[in-house]
C-alpha cells in the first residue's frame, strides 16, 4: 500500500533489437523475449474507463489494484472504494461490462464490506472466484465467491520463511496469485522493497521459495526505490510479470507499469524498454479480449491501452 501523487510523465515507446538472455536459458533476442504484443501500448483516447464517483458514496474515490478478468463472454471487474478519506475503511466494489469500455456498477455494492479489502487480485479456478487482497495494515486475506458477488473471507494468510518460521512483523501487501496443478503460488512485497515469492498445496500455509525478493529494485533508476508486482501470465511459453515501480526515494516520481520475463517464476529478467507505462498509472494487468492483449492500469482510475500498431492505424 502506498500513497499514489500526480505527476506527469510520458509513454515511452521503444523498440528494442538486443540479445539478452533469461537465467538459465539460452541467449535469445530481446523481441522474441519480450515480444510486441506485450510492451507497445497506446492510450485508448476516451481516457478513464472506470473512476471513483466523485459524489458522497462509499465509492468516492477508487485506489490501487483493482482487477479485470474476461470470463464467460462478459468483462468482470472488481474495485477498491473508499470514501476519499486517507484513513476510511476500504470496501469491495463490482462491475460488468459487454466489451471491458463500458462499465455497470453491481446495485448491491458494496459486495464486500466486513472486513477491509483493498489491491485485490482474482483467479477463477474450478467453479469458483479466488481473491486475494490487503487488509488493514497490509496485511492479505483471501476470499472465494461462486457467482464474484457473494463473498466469504477465509482471513490472513499465513506465509512463512523457507524454514518455516513466521515472517517477521510488517506488511505483505500486493498478493498476486499464480496456480499451476496443485500448486498456488504467492508474490507479495514488503513495502515495495521487493517482491518475494511462497508456494502452498493447502491454501492454508505458504512457504517461501526462498527468503530474498524473486524480484528485487534496481539497478535501474526506473524501480530502484519501490516495486511491487501486479499480475503473473503465461505467453509463448513464458511468464510475464507486469510490476509497478517508482524511482524516487520519497516516492514523489510516477508509479510506472513495467514488465519482466521467467521460466521458472523465480528468476526473472527486466525488459531493458521499462517503463512500458511511464505516467503515473499504475496497477497494470494484460488481459486477452479474444483477439490480442489489452493493457489497464487501476490507479488511480481505470484506463486501457490498446497494441500501438492499432491506434495508430485508426
Amino acid at each position: 500500500m502506498r500513497v499514489q501523487r500526480p505527476v506527469a510523465g510520458l509513454l515511452l515507446p521503444l523498440v528494442l533489437s538486443v540479445s539478452l538472455s533469461v537465467p538459465g536459458s539460452s541467449r535469445v533476442d530481446a523481441d522474441e523475449l519480450f515480444p510486441k504484443e506485450l510492451v507497445e501500448f497506446a492510450p485508448a483516447e476516451r481516457g478513464p474507463v472506470f473512476s471513483g464517483t466523485g459524489a458522497d458514496t462509499w465509492d468516492h474515490k477508487i485506489r490501487e489494484r483493482g482487477y479485470v478478468l474476461r470470463h464467460d463472454g462478459k468483462w468482470h471487474l472488481w474495485y477498491t472504494g473508499y470514501s476519499g478519506e486517507r484513513t476510511a475503511k476500504k470496501m469491495l466494489g463490482y462491475a460488468t461490462s459487454p466489451d471491458g469500455l463500458t462499465w455497470t456498477r453491481h446495485p448491491e455494492n458494496p459486495v464486500f464490506s466486513k472486513s477491509w479489502t483493498e489491491d485485490v487480485h482474482v483467479v477463477r479456478h474450478g467453479d469458483k472466484f479466488y481473491m486475494v487482497a490487503e487488509g488493514r495494515g497490509d496485511i492479505p486475506h483471501m476470499l472465494t465467491s461462486p457467482d464474484g458477488v457473494e463473498w466469504k473471507d477465509h482471513g490472513r494468510l499465513d506465509v512463512r520463511n523457507r524454514d518455516g518460521s513466521p515472517l517477521s512483523p510488517g506488511p505483505y501487501g500486493t498478493p498476486t496469485l499464480w496456480i499451476e496443478g496443485d500448486d498456488w503460488y504467492l508474490f507479495y512485497e514488503r513495502g515495495d522493497r521487493g517482491v518475494w515469492l511462497a508456494k502452498s498445496t493447502d491454501r492454508k500455509t505458504w512457504t517461501n521459495l526462498q527468503d530474498t525478493p524473486v524480484l528485487a529494485r534496481g539497478p535501474e533508476k526506473y524501480d530502484r526505490h519501490a516495486i511491487a508486482l501486479n499480475q503473473v501470465v503465461r505467453h509463448r511459453g513464458r511468464y510475464y510479470g507486469v510490476y509497478h515501480a517508482n524511482a524516487e526515494p520519497d516516492w514523489k516520481g510516477p508509479w510506472t507499469t513495467c514488465l519482466a520475463v521467467s521460466d521458472d517464476l523465480v528468476r526473472w529478467k527486466k525488459y531493458p524498454g521499462n517503463p512500458i507505462v511511464g505516467t503515473n498509472d499504475s496497477s497494470g494487468q494484460l488481459v486477452h479480449d479474444g483477439k490480442q492483449f489489452r493493457l489497464y492500469t487501476a490507479h488511480p482510475d481505470v484506463r486501457v491501452y490498446f497494441p500501438r500498431e492499432e491506434r495508430e492505424s485508426e
